[in-house]
């Protein structure tokens, strides 16, 4: 039998693809992996589809047993991990004898990280994805996080493991991360000294933060007229600023519309280290315009393709 049993889930532990499209005018957010660079990445090393579903760890503390011989890759911020008590390498397919245990601890920078196995995690699709939406009790293993005991069946294998270090495609974890971010759309809410410290300001990642967003302290930000606008649409990468002044990143399981002015977005090359942020880590914002965030995409996505398109695989 292909599968992977949970002995210890950690804090959180979730399967999670790329997200789920097409239905926020529905009020169903994307959600999918927090960090999808990893996630990407993760699969094409495995010999995955760029879309299967991986385990989505959050801070460690995770321990399951595989059932079967697998190949499989861990990803995300440096993080340490063990097979049957030996040291892994992350960002390398690797591979597991049958009853071979897995154990990935906290990353040493952000939050998240992503285990791909060969074949995918084979949950039934919920409205296209395999995606957990937790607060929709939708779609994963039972729509929850995962539980000590579950038992998670793998798909079959569709493509051959890449036994290559993926170079100038990790993301630059650190921990005191800076997120380029586009003003907009409702930067004009606020007043000339609220976007000066906007984008001049450190914050820091409260407790209060989690998948629907990271919640800052710090400076309070100025508005014009207050924070609240006539609810409209928002999407992960949004950086809203209520009433109080601090702003509020949204990730991947936010509400689809809001009624917070929206500062900033930040752009589709950072999203990945938005998804890694957790509390206490200082975050800066700095200011781009669309040109540099249209570059830094393509860029990252030029050399994602490459790298596919290397080893016979579409992107």
């Amino acid at each position: 039998m292909r599968a992977i049993l949970i002995i210890d889930p950690g804090p959180m532990a979730t399967v999670q693809d790329l997200g789920r499209f097409g239905f926020r005018d529905k009020g169903v957010p994307m959600s999918g992996a927090m960090d999808q660079q990893a996630l990407r990445i993760g699969n094409l090393l495995v010999g995955n589809p760029v879309g299967a579903a991986c385990i989505e760890i959050t801070l460690g503390g995770f321990r399951a047993r595989f059932q079967s011989r697998v190949h499989f890759a861990v990803t995300g911020p440096p993080a340490g991990a063990s097979l049957n008590g030996s040291p892994l390498s992350a960002w390398e397919c690797c591979f597991a004898e049958k009853d071979s245990v897995i154990e990935l601890y906290a990353p040493e920078f952000g939050s998240r990280s992503c285990l791909s196995i060969q074949g995918g995690i084979d949950v039934p699709p919920v409205m296209g994805s395999r995606s957990t939406f937790l607060r929709g009790c939708l779609g994963g293993f039972h729509g929850r996080p995962l539980q000590q005991g579950d038992s998670l069946d793998l798909g079959d294998p569709v493509g051959k493991p890449v036994y290559e270090f993926p170079e100038g495609l990790i993301p630059p974890y650190s921990g005191r991360p800076v997120l380029r971010a586009l003003p907009g759309p409702q930067d004009d809410c606020l007043s000339a000294k609220g976007l000066e410290t906007f984008f001049t300001s450190e914050f820091e990642v409260s407790s209060r933060s989690d998948r629907m967003g990271s919640v800052m302290s710090g400076p309070m930000i100025e508005h014009k007229r207050g924070g609240d606008i006539i609810s409209d649409g928002t999407c992960p990468g949004a950086v809203q600023v209520p009433g109080g002044g601090l702003p509020v990143i949204l990730g991947n399981d936010c509400q689809t519309t809001g009624g917070y002015v929206k500062a900033a977005t930040v752009i589709a090359a950072d999203l990945p280290l938005a998804g890694q942020l957790r509390p206490g880590l200082g975050v800066r914002f700095e200011r781009v315009n669309f040109d540099q965030a249209r570059l830094a995409y393509l860029k990252n996505e030029y050399l994602i393709r490459n790298f596919y398109e290397k080893h016979g695989k579409s992107s």
